[in-house]
């Protein structure tokens, strides 16, 4: 498949007064959007050997719920969050797993990193080669 050339024109650029130099660029793939945001979340109590899942106002980053999310944050006071997942617009929900044979409280007010990769809607794997060398 041969890509569009894209090329910044000498002068296009409305920002500072200094040219970038020419380049070559491919607008195609699979993510139109990425973005990293932080939230301080204070979940609820996990019941000793269970897995459940709490969910959480993201508002103001605008999530969807075909956008992918992989969150970061502290060790939750024993707990673990195994799957991130957005179950509605602007919300987040956690798995929290808690092995112990005790209650646990994920440490309240702990900031949570939220990477958020947003595919473009109308991607679509190609009939053959490789994906991601498409």
């Amino acid at each position: 498949m041969a890509y569009p050339v894209v090329t910044n024109v000498g002068g296009s650029n409305p920002g500072p007064a200094f040219d970038t130099p020419d380049f070559s660029a491919a607008p195609v793939g699979n993510v139109q959007k990425v973005g990293v945001f932080s939230l301080t979340l204070s979940p609820v109590a996990v019941a000793a050997a269970s897995a459940v899942e709490q969910s959480f106002a993201a508002t103001g980053i605008g999530l969807l719920t075909t956008d992918f999310v992989q969150v970061q944050c502290a060790a939750p006071n024993g707990c673990a969050v195994t799957n991130a997942r957005v179950s509605a617009a602007d919300t987040l929900t956690l798995q929290f797993v808690n092995p112990t044979a005790s209650s646990i409280t994920p440490t309240a007010s702990t900031i949570y990193t939220v990477n958020v990769l947003r595919p473009l809607a109308n991607w679509a794997a190609p009939a053959s080669g490789n994906q991601l060398d498409w």
